[in-house]
């Protein structure tokens, strides 16, 4: 029987876009009659002391090795987290041999990891570190990278988010993410409208143009932007649905045309999507080829706008502007008037959103994923 074994810090039940994409496919393989393990910790990614327990699931074996629990909070903490789980992950991989091991980048370096404990490796990169932690100004030793660029190479292939990302990683194979969203068909432009939440969320009514950014708001997001066009936009409302590092800075600003709400569950994230009329998707600039945003698809995946703050020449830009399903912008000043444009203009605002589905449903349904991801552990 064909085996593999997923390693990520987070599973389901986990919510964040590592679990939930590395779920998605280990879940879809077991359906499809493979030998399916997980390898991953007890912790959730918003709740670190949670002591979650190995189970099966849809035919997963979820297997939930011990590590510290300290969360986000601190470096010292963090980096502890980071050991003990590639201890005990290292180990638990090893009673796998005769499975591909397909590693993610939760922890960064995992693939050192996995290289270490077998042969039979395929890393799934969701964003390149140390670069990552470069491009942000975060000093890291220059070992880090060259044990990384070991174990790519070391690798039966290294799958990567977008043709960028494949320019810098070696036995590269592009597969892209997909959304994360139940039920796609009820989300589609003019469906879905969310009165459902307005009353229990406090969604403003539905007359009013909203502005969406779901999922999470970090380091690799150009924060500064966005609260400046939310400044020159008091009659917009902005909903902000998640966490991460940046949120706070959304939550000082008081504004009265600012929602901030907790991330939902998958069940509802489609609702939730729907319930703006455009949504925001940021990058910084130095991070093109580093990381790219699982957030679009969920966009594309609800036939919504896309509103791009980043570079105008990268590569989620190119396919913004190639198939006409957002508007990309690179200043504040540009986000306020893309915002007015689409508010002012409702039926363009649905054609692009329109146009985003038919992107979605031809080239970043899960069906498509999920068949270039057989076809690479097949081989």
């Amino acid at each position: 029987m064909r085996q593999v074994v997923f390693v990520n810090r987070y599973f389901h039940p986990d919510h964040s876009a590592t679990s939930q994409m590395a779920s998605d496919l280990a879940f879809h393989l077991a359906r499809r009659g493979w030998e399916v393990a997980a390898i991953t910790s007890r912790q959730l990614y918003d709740d670190a002391r949670a002591n979650l327990r190995p189970s099966t699931e849809d035919g997963v074996r979820i297997e939930r090795v011990w590590s510290t629990r300290f969360g986000r909070a601190g470096l010292i903490g963090r980096a502890l987290d980071y050991a003990t789980f590639y201890v005990n992950a290292f180990f638990a991989m090893r009673r796998h041999r005769g499975a591909t091991i397909v590693a993610m980048t939760d922890p960064p370096l995992l693939s050192v990891v996995a290289a270490l404990a077998s042969k039979n490796v395929v890393n799934w990169i969701q964003d390149l570190f140390p670069e990552v932690a470069q491009a942000l100004g975060i000093r890291a030793p220059r070992v880090l990278r060259a044990l990384r660029d070991w174990s790519l190479r070391r690798a039966k292939t290294n799958v990567v988010l977008g043709d960028w990302m494949a320019k810098r990683v070696p036995r590269a194979t592009v597969i892209h993410n997909w959304a994360a969203v139940e039920d796609r068909q009820s989300c589609l432009s003019g469906q879905v409208r969310m009165p459902c939440l307005s009353g229990q969320a406090g969604l403003p009514v539905l007359h009013s143009f909203v502005v969406g950014y779901s999922g999470n708001l970090g380091r690799a997001h150009d924060v500064d932007t966005i609260v400046a066009a939310i400044r020159m936009l008091p009659e917009v409302t902005f909903v902000f649905t998640g966490g991460g590092a940046k949120l706070d800075v959304i939550r000082s600003m008081n504004a009265p045309n600012v929602e901030i709400r907790p991330y939902v569950s998958r069940e509802r994230l489609g609702e939730s999507l729907s319930s703006a009329d455009v949504h925001l998707v940021s990058l910084l600039p130095q991070l093109e080829g580093l990381i790219v945003p699982s957030k679009f698809y969920g966009v594309l995946a609800v036939a919504r706008p896309v509103i791009f703050v980043g570079a105008r020449d990268g590569e989620l830009a190119r396919i913004i502007d190639e198939s006409s399903c957002g508007i990309v912008v690179e200043s504040a000043e540009e986000l306020a008037r893309a915002i007015r444009y689409l508010a002012e203009n409702r039926e363009e605002a649905e054609a692009m959103g329109n146009r985003g589905r038919a992107l979605y449903l031809a080239r970043f349904a899960p069906e498509h994923a999920f068949a270039a991801w057989e076809r690479v552990l097949e081989q």
